[in-house]
């Protein structure tokens, strides 16, 4: 019998590493659109609505074995609260009502490593590690992972994930930093020593396939590469990969901060996202590492792309495709 998986938020970074990854496993894709199209050369059913749909997404879910849930409303300083709740906390729960009524067997949630907040221990923070998210999206991301948890308490087999910072070949979010750092046009902000664990995208792949096969239900897997780096190693390493040598000195953070704060309120006037915010200095001053131990353990995960290489994988995709 074909196995069908449906895909929520498929043209996201995750999402259009995901869908290949399935149908080279065999599975019959669908996938859930809002307004943009697929990218060229995918080929799945497509289902086009809007995530507070019950009718329609139950429909849609009839005959599916398994629902991976990526769609969410994503962290730009223009989105208003109300949408983040919408898409991020009610949206995960009308699409977890929807695959309850239409029988899915196997959900795997994303979440956010950012629903940790600031993690302040010298060592990676476990799954156990107490969440305290910082900005709205990262609240309502965590809103989202408790609605998802609280399907899993009642019965249903959700996996939730929590990926670390994710970068490769395509992502528009990552490719800011290595543009600037790559056209000589990056200065690092404080000193760089907030830590953070990058993952390649193959490798949160590999993982979120075997949190399928292998993942227990009602539990939280962290996926992150096999490094732990600054923020100044990484971009170290961003530089290396680019062939570039960032410079010495620093900035430092308070008039950053200030800087951020005047600029996001000055261009959310005229509803455009500033090129400095609260939300993108985030990655410089509240440290995210997170331990992959029990994905070690129970899913027999095992990252195989070190940073730079990733990177190196990443900046030779950028440059091929004219984005560098």
């Amino acid at each position: 019998m074909e196995k069908t998986a449906f895909v929520t938020g498929p043209t996201g970074f995750i999402g259009s590493h995901l869908l290949p990854a399935l149908q080279e496993q065999g599975w019959r894709v669908k996938t859930f659109l809002h307004r943009s199209g697929l990218p060229e050369g995918f080929d799945c059913d497509v289902v086009r609505g809007d995530i507070s749909d019950f009718t329609l997404l139950r429909d849609a879910l009839k005959g599916t074995s398994v629902l991976f849930h990526l769609a969410s409303a994503l962290g730009g300083s223009i989105i208003h609260k109300e949408e983040f709740i919408r898409i991020n906390v009610q949206g995960t729960r009308t699409v977890l009502e929807a695959a309850k009524a239409a029988g899915v067997e196997k959900i795997i949630h994303f979440s956010s490593a950012g629903v940790l907040g600031h993690v302040k221990e010298n060592s990676a923070a476990d799954e156990k590690h107490p969440a305290f998210p910082i900005d709205t999206y990262d609240r309502s991301k965590l809103m989202g992972e408790n609605t998802a948890m609280e399907f899993a308490k009642n019965g249903m087999h959700i996996v939730v994930i929590r990926p670390g910072w994710v970068y490769g070949p395509g992502d528009k979010r990552t490719f800011k930093l290595i543009k600037a750092i790559a056209k000589k046009r990056f200065v690092l902000v404080t000193r760089g020593a907030a830590r953070q664990t990058p993952v390649f995208i193959n490798d949160l792949i590999q993982g979120t396939l075997l949190c399928l096969e292998k993942g227990r239900p009602g539990e939280i897997y962290h996926l992150a590469g096999k490094e732990l780096l600054s923020v100044k190693e990484m971009v170290q390493t961003v530089a290396k990969a680019c062939e570039v040598k960032i410079p010495k000195l620093f900035l430092p953070l308070f008039p950053i901060k200030i800087a951020a704060w005047g600029m996001g309120n000055f261009f959310k006037l005229f509803g455009k996202e500033a090129p400095l915010t609260m939300g993108r200095l985030a990655f410089f001053i509240h440290p995210k590492p997170i331990s992959i131990r029990k994905a070690r353990t129970e899913l027999n995960y095992q990252p195989q792309t070190d940073f730079l290489e990733g990177m190196r994988q990443t900046v030779k995709w950028y440059r091929k495709n004219d984005w560098l």
